[in-house]
């Protein structure tokens, strides 16, 4: 068997097992029983479970981050001397998201990985993805305020972690809410009719007016009687 296909291989059931798993419950030896590869396979493409799970999200990151500045290039040539409209940036990380190169199911599978480096303690994949792909998240974010200017920093922050939040659990649960849909509904949907849909919710997020205590310049403290 080639090099190229073991480490498919690796990463092809490494990426299906953390996503159903999580990260600390799957062991090397769950991934190499079921990629049929011994473990010095592992160790040698790889060198570490840690180094594993980030080649995992790399294979995803790494065309997204090409394509997507590819595209911010694009949209800032055409609006030269003015902001992107908020819209126009939000539709273009979706459309940048689905025309990633994918394998079966990747899409749903990367947004539970993505969820999971959220929820589980995995510091060593932040950090990797800051370091390797902080540049395009941070021109992106940099966009989206120029976008909404009224928005403090800090209520940025919170509102473009809740739209993530919302597409992750969107999209990571794409075949249950698809089949809701088909029984209440008999609605068939695809994952472009999604996007369309979420794309006035999270945009309608990002403009709602501030909370009161956001206005002020503080959180009010509240007491429970």
């Amino acid at each position: 068997m080639a090099q190229s296909d073991t480490v498919s291989r690796i990463l092809d059931t490494a990426e299906v097992l953390f996503a159903e798993r999580g990260f600390a419950e799957t062991s090397l030896r769950n991934i190499t029983s079921k990629a049929r590869v011994n473990l010095a396979a592992v160790n040698y493409h790889f060198g570490s479970k840690k180094a594993l799970i980030q080649a995992v999200f790399s294979r995803y990151l790494d065309p997204f981050t090409q394509r997507f500045h590819t595209a911010l290039d694009e949209l800032e040539a055409r609006y030269v001397d003015s902001h992107i409209p908020l819209e126009e940036l939000l539709e273009t990380m979706a459309t940048t998201v689905l025309a990633v190169p994918a394998e079966r199911n990747s899409l749903k599978v990367f947004m539970r990985l993505l969820g999971l480096a959220y929820s589980q303690a995995q510091g060593h994949l932040r950090r990797h993805i800051q370091e390797q792909y902080g540049e395009v998240f941070a021109r992106f974010t940099e966009l989206v305020r120029q976008a909404t200017p009224d928005l403090p920093d800090s209520e940025r922050f919170w509102r473009l972690h809740f739209m993530l939040g919302t597409v992750i659990f969107t999209l990571s649960g794409l075949d249950a809410l698809r089949d809701i849909a088909a029984k209440d509904y008999q609605e068939q949907v695809t994952v472009r009719d999604l996007v369309r849909r979420l794309r006035p919710v999270v945009v309608a997020a990002m403009n709602a007016p501030l909370p009161p205590a956001v206005e002020e310049g503080h959180y009010a403290n509240t007491n429970a009687s």
